[in-house]
């Protein structure tokens, strides 16, 4: 079967890593999957001359307003997986909330990665609620072995003679909802007390004018540094190597980067937000944090408390190796996509 599979394809964004990886399973069922930038289209029309040039049999989007508006009305069978801005955020605004209520009429099926998403979306949509799975995220990690951390701590300017040296990992795209200004002041007055702390945040432009205000703001910042998005495999080896993961968003749907972390072995603090409080259980898979203070505290805490830090990561590891199983997925998605096949005579 030929599919259009939608999503915003900002490179090393989370969206984006997913809608690559469930490609990956799509082909792997033996369809031919062709994944596009839903950015890319401005109308249903240009979607519906695409399908015809393409001869496309099936379609699929990833978030539901972004890439599953410009889908019904084309007469071919088609899925969704819910991002997380969709329902964290989209649903509040009423225009965009009616639009994707009728995108679940039509969808075959929807693909919630937390329990709390499918209950979300299913008081959002009662119509729609037999047609919601939850599959979580699959997981799998390759860090560049030739990976040198030496030269990203010089390129980053960071001392890297400062005894126990410990570099805390933000990664995000640069835009509001990824928050990545949250930690910076209170981070930055620690670092002024032990300069051997610094807080690197990895990651695309992806809202340029908010990005200039990163940029200004941690260039007068002490003991912050911003690097520019890195190669998944060199980003896994430096997450390896950093002493915590960070997440400091107002707004997740599921965190690749804080499940990357666990499977590495690596401490992940979290703000407390739903979406991360659904992966991450308070001193057993990781440290959640409600406000900045609260984050230097528990950071202090972990950096002090070899016993709490090798309990976490273990603990981290294996939810991930018993919740977010690669295999999996690529099984939940060959069966999925059977359902369209099944309905593309309809």
């Amino acid at each position: 079967m030929r599919l259009l599979f939608l999503a915003v394809l900002r490179r090393h964004t989370g969206n984006a890593i997913t809608a690559q990886r469930v490609r990956d399973h799509l082909e792997a069922a033996g369809h031919v999957c062709i994944l596009k930038d839903a950015l890319d289209f401005e109308s249903p029309s240009e979607i519906s001359n695409f399908i015809k040039a393409e001869s496309l049999e099936a379609a699929m989007a990833l978030h539901l307003y972004r890439g599953g508006r410009l889908l019904p009305g084309h007469g071919i069978p088609f899925g969704i997986i819910f991002g997380g801005t969709d329902l964290n955020e989209d649903v509040k605004h009423g225009e965009k909330n009616k639009v994707m209520g009728r995108v679940l009429e039509e969808a075959r099926f929807a693909v919630a990665f937390t329990e709390s998403m499918k209950e979300t979306a299913q008081r959002q949509w009662p119509h729609a609620k037999d047609k919601i799975y939850v599959q979580s995220q699959g997981i799998a990690t390759v860090p560049n072995t030739t990976f040198n951390w030496n030269t990203f701590l010089q390129r980053s300017e960071i001392n890297q003679s400062a005894d126990n040296l410990h570099v805390f990992l933000l990664i995000c795209g640069l835009r509001q909802v990824k928050d990545p200004l949250y930690l910076v002041d209170a981070f930055s007055e620690w670092h002024q007390e032990e300069p051997n702390i610094y807080m690197v945040i990895v990651g695309p432009e992806v809202d340029p004018v908010f990005t200039r205000e990163v940029k200004a703001k941690v260039k007068r910042t002490a003991g912050v540094r911003l690097i520019g998005e890195m190669a998944q495999e060199d980003l896994h080896a430096v997450m390896k190597n950093c002493f915590a993961v960070v997440n400091s968003s107002v707004s997740e749907g599921m965190s690749a980067a804080i499940l990357e972390a666990m499977d590495l072995e690596v401490p992940v603090l979290a703000r407390n937000i739903p979406g991360n409080a659904a992966v991450v259980k308070h001193e057993v898979t990781g440290l959640l944090f409600s406000d900045p203070q609260e984050f230097v505290r528990l950071a202090k805490r972990l950096g002090g408390d070899p016993a709490l830090e090798k309990q976490i990561v273990a603990n981290g590891r294996e939810y991930v190796r018993m919740y977010h199983s690669w295999q999996v997925e690529r099984n939940t998605y060959g069966h999925l996509v059977r359902m369209l096949e099944g309905s593309s005579e309809d």
